[in-house]
């Protein structure tokens, strides 16, 4: 069974989110037999990739909140991480443009190094005090030897804007078609979608319906979740 998984590096719904789903695959019986591959899409497309705002004020000016408000949020995404066994930077981060990494990430898939990728992405945007975006190729390239990439082919991909650009851009058609307009979206043997980072009890029925199911894709229906979608991520306030 593939299960495959919409997502952004910016977005921590989705860092938490896969966090609980592998929970979830972690108990399932057939979890040998299942595949994982992660797809792009970009919360905020439209960003220059020179344009590195703080966290915070991202948060206080997309949904026109206190710095205070925008820090209580961040503070609550911070406890549901700890929850999940993650590490999360609730000071101090910034948002940028993703582009390049979601390039990397299916340069990342030719190579069986997809999930090693995107878990290094993600402990550098939301873990670890150096910035995700503000210090060049130099910082991705060491974030994807570590991955287990080839240092050249990474600074390869990075010189050229064309590489990879078609897959990013038609995963993020393939989003659309399925009806993901937020992230992180999970499709399951195409038959299932789960959308929002959902509690792992969620991800682990959702894996048991599909497992040998028959059917069109079909949103199950968990209720709301928390997710982040075109305009940015919701921000908790209790």
């Amino acid at each position: 069974m593939r299960v495959e998984i919409w997502s952004d590096i910016a977005c921590p719904w989705c860092y938490v989110g896969k966090a609980r789903f592998e929970k979830a695959l972690a108990a399932f019986p057939h979890r040998d037999q299942v595949e994982v591959v992660h797809r792009s899409f970009e919360l905020d497309p439209g960003r220059a990739k020179d344009d590195v705002q703080p966290v915070i004020t991202m948060l206080s000016r997309k949904y026109g909140l206190s710095e205070e408000q925008a820090r209580a949020g961040e503070d609550n995404l911070g406890a549901q991480a700890a929850a999940e066994g993650l590490a999360y930077r609730t000071r101090g981060r910034d948002h940028g443009n993703t582009f390049d990494l979601h390039r990397l990430l299916h340069l990342a898939k030719e190579h069986g190094r997809q999930d090693e990728l995107i878990q290094v992405l993600y402990r550098a945007n939301f873990a670890e005090e150096r910035s995700l975006f503000t210090e060049g190729d130099d910082r991705l390239v060491e974030l994807a030897v570590e991955a287990g990439l080839d240092a050249d082919a990474v600074r390869a991909v990075l010189a050229d804007p064309a590489a990879y650009a078609d897959e990013v851009r038609a995963d993020e058609r393939e989003a659309a078609e399925l009806g993901a307009n937020g992230v992180p979206f999970f499709v399951l043997d195409r038959k299932y979608g789960v959308s929002g980072a959902q509690p792992a009890e969620v991800f682990a029925q959702a894996l048991t319906q599909a497992w040998g199911a028959r059917s069109p894709l079909t949103l199950l229906d968990q209720g709301d979740a928390d997710a982040c979608g075109p305009d940015g991520c919701a921000v908790p306030q209790h």
